[in-house]
């Protein structure tokens, strides 16, 4: 059986899209059809999986309101609550289909609830909700160790703050973390300040590896620096550069380029 597919990333932080609006082609998504996709050799290549499916055919939430569901999973076929970048691509291939209007607020439903996507061109924000910083923690890579900060931003993050993001390595295996504290995983994000209201970040991110960039961990990863107060933030990525922005009320925005560039049909 074939089926049709869409490739885009938000800052080279790329995902397989699966048109699937009624429910029908997909199933329950197996999480092997999401490995071969995902594949970068045998495969399409990506750091996980969008179907893109109405919300009345596989509702994730309450979410009357929100016609449209982002069943995301991570490239080893885990399912993972949020992604900031991939909700952004969601949307705009929502958008370039007219499956929604692009000059009003789209809302998605996702497993951390419904967000709104608002749409500017090939940019678009997301508002992720609150991101909550819970603690400190630790992390490791290899024999090297690192205090973290714990930030609840959709997705679970742990923030490390180093003088040189070269001090994370090669990234190649998972970084050791407390597993009572995330069952489920965690992503990490090394961190450096470039300045004020200016960060660069590394991320390798639960069931996919080191990615290009990650978008609620660029959330993370600001809030961070700052656990307090309205603020704007410029953070840097391997893949280009995102904006984050908090209000007064505690919302907390992202705001990065989305592109779709291939689409096609495949059997894997």
């Amino acid at each position: 059986m074939s089926y049709p597919f869409l490739k885009g990333h938000g800052t080279e932080n790329d995902f397989v899209l699966l048109p699937d609006h009624d429910g029908s082609l997909h199933g329950d998504l197996p999480a092997e059809r999401v490995r071969a996709l995902c594949d970068r050799r045998a495969g399409i290549g990506a750091d996980g999986v969008l179907r893109v499916i109405r919300t009345s055919a596989a509702p994730l939430v309450e979410a009357l309101d929100a016609e449209w569901s982002m069943d995301y999973r991570n490239a080893d076929g885990s399912l993972a609550e949020m992604c900031g970048n991939g909700i952004r691509v969601f949307t705009r291939h929502l958008v370039d289909e007219g499956l929604v209007h692009g000059d009003r607020p789209v809302r998605i439903a996702t497993r951390d609830g419904v967000k709104t996507v608002t749409c500017d061109g090939d940019t678009s924000t997301v508002g992720i909700g609150t991101a909550t910083v819970r603690g400190k923690t630790k992390v490791g890579v290899g024999d090297r160790s690192w205090s973290a900060i714990h930030v609840d931003a959709g997705n679970p993050h742990a923030v490390v703050m180093v003088e040189d993001l070269a001090e994370a390595g090669e990234l190649l295996d998972e970084p050791a973390y407390d597993e009572s504290l995330y069952p489920h995983g965690v992503n990490v994000e090394f961190v450096v300040r470039r300045g004020l209201g200016h960060v660069g970040m590394r991320v390798h991110e639960r069931g996919s590896g080191e990615t290009r960039s990650c978008g609620t961990g660029a959330c993370a990863a600001a809030v961070a620096t700052a656990p307090d107060g309205p603020g704007r933030w410029r953070v840097d990525v391997p893949g280009g550069t995102l904006h984050v922005s908090r209000d007064e009320a505690a919302e907390v925005y992202l705001t990065g380029p989305a592109v779709i560039i291939a689409r096609g049909e495949t059997n894997l």
